[in-house]
């Protein structure tokens, strides 16, 4: 997503006044996916926080909200849910949720667990629980194309999450059953051969995966220990992995996350503290940070850093459902207050989004 630094340099200051306006600071926003109705719930974020919640979209998702995620501009929102059709686009503004999106014509097959869209905004991809575990689609202003043709070898069984490199040129799947992560070349055609899998696979079902802001590394939260493995990423595929953390994440992992200047790594989790964030760099994990001094409520959710990277957001699956805290350098900050209206049930998904 496009950065922001809150500054205007005297440059742009010159410019906005001999224009004769000021140029409008980008809006931010936090969207979650949950467990019941209206299985998404979006609020306007500021330095102080959660703003007041945006109406709920006229037509809601179908079911259980898994995964959520904006464009790279912030003009569109889709989630991935339980029912049919699997997955629920929408146009997005300043003002929230438009008019929902026509359907696929080709839907995914089996509960939508988590969407993302290329950061050019010309594909989105959706990983579900059926075969073939993975569906793509080119995106427009007006909403899904024609799916792309399947990939030649799929994963091996349910999708859990996909992500796309910000050169969108790959795309990876994490999902159940060895090798628990598969990825492939991505180009405006579709799918390409995939990927050789790690010489070091992943130890348990894959359950989220990231690719880092270079596309120089990517990482993958499983079910097993180290419950999160990280590799080297090139135009080859996979290096070798890199060491684990020192320290571990305590559960099982849900979630993982770089931050946008790519020096820091989070793992969402299923065990106290909820959250393990570590320093990150070419030499992969760093010594972990401290937790945040109020933890999150429990885990089996997921976490996202805003573009600005000042500020880390995680679910949860119980009561207030998403927990947000500032983040630095340093690490945790004090956690922001609670939304005045919380989510409606457990958090699955979370997503900060940007115009």
């Amino acid at each position: 997503m496009p950065s922001y630094s809150g500054i205007w340099t005297l440059s742009q200051q010159f410019q906005a006044v001999g224009a004769g306006n000021w140029p409008s600071p980008p809006q931010l926003f936090l969207a979650v996916a949950h467990t019941s109705s209206p299985f998404v719930s979006a609020y306007p974020w500021g330095g102080s926080g959660f703003g007041v919640k945006f109406t709920n979209p006229a037509t809601l998702p179908t079911g259980n909200g898994r995964g959520v995620s904006f464009t790279s501009t912030g003009n569109a929102i889709a989630v991935a849910h339980a029912t049919s059709p699997f997955v629920s686009a929408y146009p997005w503004s300043g003002s929230g949720f438009g008019v929902k999106f026509t359907n696929p014509a080709t839907l995914p097959i089996g509960s939508g667990r988590g969407v993302a869209f290329t950061s050019a905004r010309d594909a989105i991809a959706v990983a579900h629980e059926t075969s073939p575990f993975v569906s793509a689609y080119p995106w427009s202003g007006s909403g899904f194309g024609a799916k792309f043709t399947n990939p030649a070898t799929l994963p091996t069984n349910a999708g859990t999450g996909v992500a796309f490199t910000s050169a969108g040129n790959a795309i990876a799947v994490s999902h159940f059953s060895s090798p628990n992560i598969t990825a492939y070349p991505w180009s405006g055609s579709g799918f390409g051969t995939k990927f050789t899998d790690p010489a070091t696979l992943p130890t348990g079902a894959g359950q989220g995966v990231a690719f880092s802001p270079a596309s120089d590394a990517i990482a993958v939260a499983h079910e097993t220990s180290p419950r999160v493995t990280a590799y080297p990423w090139s135009g080859s595929g996979f290096g070798t992995k890199f060491a684990n953390p020192a320290t571990l994440p305590t559960g099982e992992g849900r979630g993982v996350a770089f931050n946008p200047a790519g020096d820091a790594i989070a793992v969402a989790h299923d065990a106290s503290p909820f959250i393990s964030v570590y320093p990150w760099s070419g030499s992969g994990f760093g010594v972990k940070f401290s937790n945040p001094a109020t933890l999150p409520t429990g885990g089996e959710g997921n976490v996202s850093f805003n573009s600005t990277g000042d500020t880390i957001a995680v679910t949860s699956i119980t009561s207030p459902f998403v927990s947000a805290y500032p983040w630095s350098g340093s690490g945790f900050g004090t956690k922001y207050a609670d939304p005045a209206t919380l989510p409606a049930a457990a958090g699955n998904g979370v997503a900060f989004g940007v115009i």
